[in-house]
Order: structure tokens, then sequence, then C-alpha cells
């Protein structure tokens, strides 16, 4: 993923804050992140359903998908786009990189 132009990147959480599969919530610059670890990877995505405007890392994660629990809508982590209805409209992803034990998301400066 290419970073953005105007981008910081910031401490997320640690790595041991993690699941081996799943997903947190964390707050950066104002908005709520999902944090997911599925596959050996970490992924930042927009912790909203852009259908019913519900937290995602309330869901089940399975590969590179986050299922949202209220009405089973799915978003591909890699991309934001969804995998499955009722969503039409993709969650802004962000980069992540490790650093040590942390997980670092660059986000948009104001």
């Amino acid at each position: 993923m290419t970073e953005p132009k105007s981008a910081e990147f910031v401490r997320a959480c640690s790595l041991a804050d993690l699941p081996e599969t799943g997903a947190i919530q964390v707050e950066l610059g104002g908005d709520e992140i999902a944090i997911v670890r599925t596959e050996g990877e970490v992924f930042a995505i927009r912790d909203w359903c852009s259908h019913a405007a519900v937290p995602l890392s309330d869901g089940e994660v399975d590969g590179y998908t986050i299922e949202c629990w209220l009405h089973g809508s799915c978003f591909d982590l890699r991309t934001g786009k969804p995998t499955a209805m009722p969503a039409t409209v993709p969650v802004p992803v962000y980069p992540v990189k490790i650093e040590g034990d942390d997980v670092l998301v660059a986000i948009e400066e104001s």
C-alpha cells in the first residue's frame, strides 16, 4: 500500500495487544480504527460498517475479511472494499508498519 503524501505514522498499539486472529479498536486522530491481525499480518481499517455504522472490530475475522456482526456485511482488510452485501460502500484502510513490538498506522495530517 502506498503511503499518503501527508501521512504521519503514529503508534496504535503493541503486537501483544492483538489476538492471533481478531481485532481491537483504537482511537487515532479522532477516528476509531480497527487494528486487525490475521494470516500473520496486521491491518488498519476504519472501525465502522459503511452499511450500519457499527464497529467492525466487534465482528469476526476470516482470512483477509472482516464481517460486521449486525447484518453480515464483509470487507476486504487490504482494500476496504465490501465483499458481501448489504454494504456497497468501501471503508477507509490505512498503511501499517511494525517497529519492534509497536504497531504504527499512517493517518492523514489535518
